[in-house]
């Protein structure tokens, strides 16, 4: 059986889809695009455009990153994971830092 990715993401991860689909329906009505306006700009017809309004995460991620680019957010998708801001990496990797550092030992040659 084929299993609905609705069914394994986490709530938490829903409502996030669904705030994004929510925030790029406003964004699009502030600036006076209609639906059928933005369906055609992202290419996607317009049931699969309501679809990613409502934050559907069976749309796929370039629909959303190109109704992203049309409304003029074309680096959202750039900072998402971007390793500067990355908290957790960023204390991972002090972790691992050696507690000293020692010269490596050179071989000398034999004569």
């Amino acid at each position: 059986m084929k299993s609905d990715v609705l069914d394994i993401l986490p709530p938490r991860l829903v409502r996030s889809l669904q705030k994004l689909g929510s925030d790029i329906a406003v964004a699009r009505r502030k600036r006076a695009f209609t639906v059928e306006m933005m369906a055609e700009r992202v290419g996607v017809g317009r049931t699969t455009y309501l679809k990613l309004e409502q934050g559907n995460p069976s749309v796929s991620l370039g629909a959303y990153a190109m109704a992203l680019f049309v409304l003029g957010f074309e680096d959202a998708l750039a900072r998402i994971a971007d390793p500067q801001t990355d908290e957790t990496g960023l204390v991972l990797d002090q972790a691992r830092l050696p507690k000293r550092v020692r010269p490596k030992k050179t071989r000398s040659a034999a004569l």
